[in-house]
């Protein structure tokens, strides 16, 4: 496995404090540094989370974002936006703090409530736009529907997280000054989509996540079957990340070192702030 240092611009290691306390978050996070992974970025769900993020980021050297996922706004009111725009004026001069997210739109999930999550999507690319900060996107088949959002109220820029479009809306948002976030679904065969993707776009547009503790790697990923038979579900973890990106720059016919230094650049160029934490 490459020594290289990689970069998850996409981890919820607030969760492993859930799984298993504090000291767990702390252990995911020392095991993947020993596995190569330099550092972490932290989006934040809900306003209930945003304190955690920020302080696991300030304690391992790592970043975070806050803002109100998708999933989350069923139950965010005006006062949870107050408390993001508060927080956002409050730790303005924070490092750490390098975007809003995560944030976006979310089709899948058949009950949300769809004008309540445009609604909470635009009054937060309002407030990237109010304090110039990229953003890290949810866009679960709901890609169409973010892009008339960023054109409608443009943003500087960010990550498409765990991207899963088209081709055509890629290269959007490429142009937009986005980067594409990859990571375990991408090794998996039947993904014949995120791979081909993974493979063409440019090398310019990639950035590297994990999601953990969601969307494991082909190799933890427990089936319906064993699920049934009472294998516990699998849980990502950031230390997987350089073995995921071995994969991806292996579809790509690249050295994974090369992956990650390239994807290292992409992250800073998508985070500005990321530089100052990693010089």
């Amino acid at each position: 496995m490459t020594h290289a240092a990689w970069i998850d611009t996409h981890c919820h290691l607030d969760e492993f404090i859930h799984h298993g306390g504090a000291a767990h978050a702390d252990a995911e996070r020392r095991r993947a540094a020993q596995a190569g992974v330099a550092h972490c970025v932290l989006p934040a769900v809900e306003q209930a989370n945003f304190a955690a993020v920020r302080e696991l980021a300030q304690h391992h050297g790592d970043s975070y974002a806050l803002g109100i996922h998708p999933l989350f706004t069923e139950d965010a009111g005006e006062d949870d936006l107050a408390a993001l725009e508060h927080a956002l004026a409050q730790h303005a001069g924070d490092p750490h703090l390098v975007a809003i997210g995560e944030i976006g739109l979310d089709g899948f999930v058949k009950e949300l409530d769809w004008e309540r999550q445009q609604q909470l999507w635009r009054a937060q690319l309002r407030l990237a736009r109010q304090h110039d900060l990229p953003v890290i996107v949810h866009s679960r088949h709901a890609v169409d529907q973010v892009l008339k959002g960023l054109r409608e109220l443009p943003v500087r820029g960010g990550i498409a997280h765990a991207f899963n479009g088209s081709e055509q809306q890629a290269r959007i948002l490429v142009e937009m000054g986005f980067k594409l976030g990859f990571g375990g679904a991408a090794t998996f065969e039947r993904a014949h989509r995120i791979r081909h993707l993974a493979q063409v776009l440019p090398l310019e547009a990639l950035v590297l996540e994990t999601d953990a503790p969601d969307i494991p790697p082909h190799w933890l990923y427990v089936t319906a079957a064993e699920r049934a038979a009472g294998v516990p579900p699998a849980r990502n973890s950031p230390a997987e990340l350089p073995r995921i990106g071995a994969v991806i720059a292996e579809l790509r016919g690249m050295a994974a070192d090369e992956l990650a230094e390239a994807s290292r650049a992409n992250a800073c160029a998508a985070l500005p702030r990321l530089q100052g934490l990693l010089s």
